[in-house]
């Protein structure tokens, strides 16, 4: 059995920093706005300002559109688009600037503005398409740095990269591309220094606070993200990530909780707010309702993919986790894990020793790497490469460094219990298999049967037995059964040995199951008469052999009899 470390709960969906830093969109706002300043003149009405100050798109949406009945202007139409964009509306934003492009007049930003749209709607070539024509700029050159990073050029992202200034927009941009190579102490390193000159970019505390949550630092993520919601207590990305860190500190129920107030105050034409909501709410339940959300997500936050790949695993559906992740190539140490699990159970269900390569090659990548090598993911990385090696003295190596963090868990202590039992070590093995709650695992043949061979070579033979009389005659019963008897007649636990034969002799009356009891049963006839065994057991053995005709059985009865009687016992 492969180890399966991943749940439904590992991987959150969170908002990441290129969706930020992208958003250098913001500061191209329509150069004035004195037009609409005019049209608000009435004290009744609010002024503009007054909406973008308190990040009120909606308002200023609202607001706009009653000025565009009245009078059709370039700088409302523009200021839509900008309002459509921060709220995440990027089909109408998109719609706009493609109908601005119509006029005789085309404003510079328009082009490059159309082009973030479609970037966002993942629309990379139409994106790139549209650069072609757009005015140099600054931010039209960071757009080709992510453009780059999505459709992987490697060389093109290296001479955007090039091109990038030590100007805040540029570096935000480089720090967002670290974050989504998993490159996550550098885009801390640019954020912090860019911070130090810049106190009052909140913001940034956010994507600080979401490097950390990467790298597991919960406690100090909740903490550098306390900073920004001081100030915007209802903002969506804070509040989603606060409910993430609270989901991986505490519990689904905690994280839960956090995510309440989000729902509540998000806007209802912010889609990808509620796209967030429905993703992450399928994670907290413990993937309830992963069929009815999570495939319409898959290419609309990354992680929707991964997580119901990680869904298929748990439903054990190998075959549709395969046909989801085999065409992904991955990019993140996520991705790489995941990726090999699915393979390695893929192997294991269909005996295909190329997808049990592919899944050491993938686990060998990450747990080898000079960022992961010494992560918890790493190690458990490491050890599913040695497993599938069959190499379980290293497994025992990589897991015992890890034991802390997972001694509660069951699919951790299955792996790990099958590891001590590979490697030989059978009372740690038993105690780890006792651990275990989930009755999923504790009705796996794989389970009974390596628990019943740790019991035998702890000379517990008679749990062992139970264990087989508490099955339902199957093909595995009759495989227990002659697990059950050759181990125990290796270790001289001769009664059950015998015991085991005879019920195999009944079921196959081979020659081999014959000699198995027979030399089980003098085995046990020698226990007894050196007083390891109770004499009243005698006549047990004598029944055993009773239940075979051959020629052997009355001289070998005829001896324990006489020895028997010579010794009071009643045969």
């Amino acid at each position: 059995m492969v180890p399966v470390y991943f749940s439904a709960q590992t991987l959150d969906a969170l908002m990441l920093p290129s969706r930020g830093t992208l958003r250098i969109l913001s500061r191209s706002k329509p150069a004035s706005s004195e037009g609409v300043r005019k049209s608000a003149s009435r004290k009744e009405i609010p002024k503009l300002e007054d909406f973008l100050e308190k990040r009120d798109y909606i308002g200023a949406l609202t607001l706009l559109e009653f000025d565009n009945s009245t009078s059709n202007s370039l700088e409302t139409d523009l200021w839509m688009g900008y309002c459509a964009f921060h709220l995440g509306d990027y089909k109408r934003a998109a719609t706009i600037y493609e109908n601005l492009r119509k006029n005789d007049y085309i404003p510079p930003d328009v082009l490059t503005n159309l082009a973030c749209c479609y970037f966002y709607l993942g629309m990379y070539p139409e994106s790139q398409k549209i650069l072609e024509d757009a005015a140099d700029s600054k931010l039209r050159t960071r757009l080709l740095f992510h453009l780059a990073h999505k459709m992987g050029n490697e060389s093109k992202l290296v001479e955007y990269h090039q091109m990038l200034q030590d100007v805040i927009e540029d570096q935000l941009s480089l720090a967002s591309i670290h974050y989504l190579q998993a490159h996550y102490q550098e885009a801390i390193d640019v954020y912090k220094r860019i911070l130090l000159d810049n106190r009052d970019y909140l913001a940034l505390n956010v994507y600080v606070a979401l490097c950390y949550y990467k790298l597991d630092y919960y406690d100090v993520a909740q903490e550098v993200l306390q900073v920004y919601l001081q100030k915007y207590p209802d903002s969506a990305i804070a509040i989603n990530l606060k409910a993430c860190n609270h989901f991986r500190l505490y519990d689904g129920n905690a994280a839960q909780a956090e995510m309440k107030q989000l729902i509540e105050k998000i806007s209802s034409s912010f889609s990808f707010g509620h796209d967030l909501i429905r993703h992450n709410t399928v994670v907290f339940r413990g993937g309830e309702n992963a069929l009815q959300i999570l495939p319409n997500l898959v290419d609309v936050i990354p992680e929707a993919r991964l997580n119901l790949v990680i869904y298929y695993l748990k439903q054990d559906d190998v075959k549709a986790a395969y046909d989801l992740i085999k065409d992904l190539e991955p990019a993140v140490p996520q991705e790489y894990i995941l990726k090999g699990i699915v393979n390695a159970v893929m192997g294991q269900e269909t005996n295909s020793r190329d997808s049990i390569k592919t899944a050491q090659q993938y686990f060998q990548l990450v747990g080898s790497s000079a960022s992961e090598c010494d992560t918890i993911p790493g190690r458990q990385c490491m050890a599913s490469f040695f497993f599938l090696y069959r190499q379980f003295e290293r497994v025992r190596l990589y897991l015992n460094s890890i034991k802390t963090y997972f001694s509660n868990q069951d699919n951790f202590n299955f792996n790990y219990a099958q590891a001590q039992t590979g490697a030989g070590y059978f009372k740690e093995a038993e105690e780890a298999f006792l651990m275990i709650r989930t009755e999923k695992y504790k009705n796996d043949y794989v389970y009974i049967s390596l628990l019943s061979y740790c019991y035998i070579m702890n000379k517990k033979a008679e749990l062992a037995w139970e264990l087989y009389l508490k099955m339902d005659t199957s093909a595995e019963s009759f495989n227990l059964l002659q697990l059950i008897a050759n181990a125990c007649y290796k270790v001289g636990e001769f009664w059950y040995a015998a015991k085991a034969f005879d019920m195999l002799e009944r079921m196959d009356p081979s020659p081999e199951h014959w000699e198995g009891k027979r030399g089980a049963c003098c085995g046990t006839f020698q226990y007894i008469v050196a007083e390891k065994l109770p004499k009243e057991l005698l006549s047990d053995v004598i029944q055993l052999l009773k239940n075979t005709s051959n020629s052997q059985v009355e001289q070998i009865i005829r001896v324990m009899r006489k020895w028997g009687k010579d010794n009071r016992v009643n045969c």
